[in-house]
């Protein structure tokens, strides 16, 4: 039995122990509730917590008698379907006598998969000066395999996340005479019109955006550890694969494409603010206004002013980085929402509540006191969270007050679990990027957008495991931003792919429908 400890006499030290001694009287129970089980006794009951986002969060009215539950609402399921052909079937036997009173109408639903292959007989003359002309395919025919099976065997890969070998075995099997080589580069060559409308949405999704959800997963390539960064909000979805997740990495991609280093006035705040040595800073201030083209020019200027440390050469990197995206148009009062993942914390910064509760959601109380305590913080958290969600919806100064209190009182909260008060103090040092959707209502709560976003390019890797050439990182990264944005513009990306390659471009550039569904 542990020792009442007066209240006074609870050093850090102490309390501690006590949640130490608290972890082994768990781990005890834990041998007593397995001996109970060997015995064919019932152990001590586990009582679950209730998901506070949803107890706490607001509640739908009770469903009403004769109500149906959402989603079940019946509607027309042919109604807009295209008729291909009718056939017309009438009984075997019709009785003497009897009156016709038209069809009932039966719909069945196929799909036609078979070979389709066409001959062009290219006439060939030659002219009376000796020259031969001859016909031409369509523009559309690049190659020997048509649109639609290109259009296919992408939609196959890069949608459906079927491997080649799978894509090859099914077109053997559908008749069609094509080699693995033939299936890779159809998957990976020749795409650089894809890729010029990728690096657009980027563009122009920060342009016209007022926040953006950013993170980043792991994306092994050719045998290594690498990442891939996710920059998007409901409007684009944008990936690129690096071999880095760090803030220069970062910086370099906010630049679209950009690839010079800036020192101007930004530059200069930036670097003082991360505490650059007044020598180095002494030397970038007399180089105000200069541009540097290209990596090996800013390497090389790096030399000349006999910049070596790795520390003094990354702030110093970082804040030309933040020139060339500032002077390149990034919008200064883009909000960037992420998980408080360091590389991100850059400009306007937005931590995602999701995360921060997840810190106190893994704590582990020792005994029913901490378990009470930890209990009672959450639902004072996911009660907050409520609260802002309403308050994003009609924001006033008054609110504004109140909560900025109640995130006060919450988070410094002392309890009787040392580590939860540790914690909470932690998430307090995070007030202001927790609470900067008090100033910007506009912006998330969370980074779920991210996270839905760059589940899609997790389940890829899962599935094909790292990429093994540039060429297909590129177009992995290509395709999986295309296809993305073209969900969040409820366009179907098989008729995208079919409208590319067919050069129709009936549907409108992805980075346009970005920049009209902003307004």
């Amino acid at each position: 039995m542990v020792p009442k400890i007066p209240e006074q006499e609870r050093t850090p030290v102490v309390a501690e122990l006590l949640e130490i001694i608290g972890y082994m009287q768990e781990e005890i129970q834990k041998l007593k509730d397995e001996i109970a089980r060997l015995k064919g006794q019932k152990p001590k009951p586990k009582i679950t917590p209730s998901n506070l986002e949803k107890t706490t969060g607001e509640k739908q009215g009770p469903r009403q008698p004769g109500d149906k539950r959402p989603g079940s609402q019946k509607r027309s399921k042919t109604e807009e379907l295209e008729i291909h052909e009718i056939t017309v079937i009438e009984p075997d036997t019709i009785p003497e006598g009897s009156r016709f009173k038209g069809y009932q109408d039966y719909m069945v639903q196929d799909i036609v998969i078979v070979p389709y292959n066409t001959l062009y007989r290219l006439g060939r003359w030659q002219a009376p000066g000796g020259e031969y002309v001859m016909g031409r395919v369509p523009e559309e025919i690049h190659g020997h395999f048509g649109l639609t099976l290109v259009s296919f065997i992408l939609y196959q890969y890069y949608h459906a996340h079927v491997t080649q070998p799978l894509i090859l075995e099914q077109l053997h099997e559908f008749g069609i005479d094509i080699s693995a080589g033939q299936v890779n580069r159809i998957i990976t060559e020749d795409k650089n019109l894809f890729q010029d409308e990728k690096n657009e949405i980027l563009r122009v999704g920060l342009e016209v955006s007022g926040h953006i959800n950013v993170d980043d997963t792991g994306a092994r390539h050719k045998g290594q550890n690498g990442f891939c960064t996710h920059i998007g909000n409901e409007l684009f979805a944008w990936f690129q694969s690096t071999n880095s997740k760090s803030r220069i990495n970062f910086l370099d991609l906010l630049r679209s494409g950009k690839t010079e280093y800036v020192i101007n006035n930004e530059a200069l705040d930036y670097m003082e603010s991360q505490g650059l040595p007044q020598g180095p800073l002494k030397q970038f201030k007399a180089q105000r206004g200069r541009r540097f083209e290209k990596d090996a020019l800013w390497n090389a200027n790096l030399i000349v002013l006999n910049i070596a440390t790795d520390r003094h050469v990354r702030i110093a990197t970082e804040g030309a980085l933040v020139g060339s995206v500032l002077e390149n148009g990034f919008n200064t009062e883009m909000v960037i929402v992420s998980d408080d993942a360091g590389q991100f914390s850059i400009f306007k910064h937005a931590l995602c509540w999701i995360h921060a509760e997840r810190t106190v959601n893994r704590l582990i109380g020792f005994h029913d006191g901490h378990r009470k305590a930890l209990e009672e913080i959450r639902t004072k958290i996911w009660d907050f969270y409520a609260d802002l969600k309403r308050y994003k919806r009609a924001p006033s100064d008054p609110k504004k007050k109140k909560l900025e209190a109640r995130f006060d009182s919450i988070f410094t909260t002392t309890t009787c679990f040392e580590t939860l008060n540790k914690t909470l103090k932690l998430l307090h040092k995070n007030k202001a990027e927790l609470l900067l959707v008090l100033d910007r209502p506009d912006i998330p709560l969370h980074n779920n957008e991210s996270e839905r976003d760059i589940r899609e390019y997790v389940k890829r890797r899962k599935i094909s495991g790292s990429t093994r050439s540039d060429l297909g990182r590129c177009c992995r990264d290509t395709f999986t931003s295309l296809k993305k944005t073209c969900r969040k513009h409820g366009i179907s990306f098989w008729d995208y792919l079919h409208d590319r390659l067919s050069g129709e471009n009936k549907i409108p550039a992805l980075y346009d429908l970005i920049r009209l569904h902003a307004h």
